[in-house]
């Protein structure tokens, strides 16, 4: 018989989940709040917290020096794209392996994942090298089939644990009347595992929006997202802190606003098939 939760352990229970969350929170809190600092502030030993001089003047001066629209535009092409190029491999591959399984799929699925362990500096110079040859150095094309690549394993992944929990009877049925298997991955399999599709597709978003490593690498003006739009701040003559945090500040806003609004979604999305 499950023992039920006091009112203390409830309240234990909340008071750690708020400290949890504050402390996880904390240096975007910071950061927000450098934004609106002077430099001076915002370098100030003692820190300064809430009792400085709140100014925009960062913000201002981070628009005049650089075209903030295009390096958001090229980050919703890059993160956009390569999150439903993905779902466009990924799906069929997931049903394969979860609707027609064989000895190896366990084998193939961990090779998969095996992949993301391997350091991405270790395939920088083969991969720089290849698109420098085809032309493709500081384009968008090549950034959206990078981010693809980088994150189809655990986009396969995903859509297998979901896939696996939609009962196979229903595509049999389906295939009994005669559905192609177009038909039967487009109008019966991908409606039922809409929660799924939808949380996978805003986490792979949110790791195409947030990845440095590849555009910082593979881009310098005509390509460059956001994550270049922050590095842009960092120069010879040292860290400018209070601009640096309102153009990171500029550059996670809309991540976090789409996380927000979507919360229900993605928690939906990550817990689902998890409760039998």
């Amino acid at each position: 018989m499950a023992r039920k939760t006091t009112t203390g352990q409830r309240a234990l229970i909340t008071v750690a989940a708020w400290g949890i969350g504050l402390l996880i929170s904390f240096p975007i809190i910071w950061t927000i709040l450098t934004s609106f600092k002077t430099e001076a502030q915002a370098i100030a030993s003692p820190p300064v917290w809430f009792n400085f001089d709140w100014t925009l003047q960062n913000y201002i001066d981070v628009n005049t020096r650089s075209d903030y629209l295009r390096y958001f535009w090229n980050s919703v092409v890059i993160a956009v794209g390569s999150t439903l190029l993905g779902l466009a491999v990924a799906i069929p591959a997931a049903w394969s392996m979860a609707f027609q399984p064989t000895k190896n799929t366990k084998n193939v699925l961990m090779w998969m994942l095996s992949t993301k362990m391997m350091p991405a500096v270790g395939v920088l110079v083969p991969v720089y090298l290849g698109l420098r040859s085809m032309g493709l150095l500081d384009t968008r094309i090549a950034l959206v089939t990078i981010m693809m690549l980088m994150n189809l394993p655990i986009i396969v992944w995903m859509l297998f644990t979901y896939f696996r929990e939609i009962p196979g009877e229903i595509l049999e049925a389906a295939r009994m009347d005669g559905a192609s298997l177009r038909n039967e991955i487009i109008y019966v399999l991908t409606p039922m595992a809409v929660p799924g599709i939808a949380s996978t597709l805003l986490l792979n978003v949110i790791l195409a929006w947030n990845e440095a490593f590849w555009t910082l690498n593979l881009t310098t003006t005509n390509a460059a997202p956001l994550t270049a739009f922050i590095a842009s701040f960092s120069s010879p003559q040292g860290l400018f802190y209070a601009k640096l945090s309102a153009a990171s500040t500029m550059a996670i806003a809309p991540i976090l606003i789409l996380g927000w609004f979507s919360q229900k979604q993605l928690v939906r999305g990550l817990t689902f098939g998890a409760v039998k």
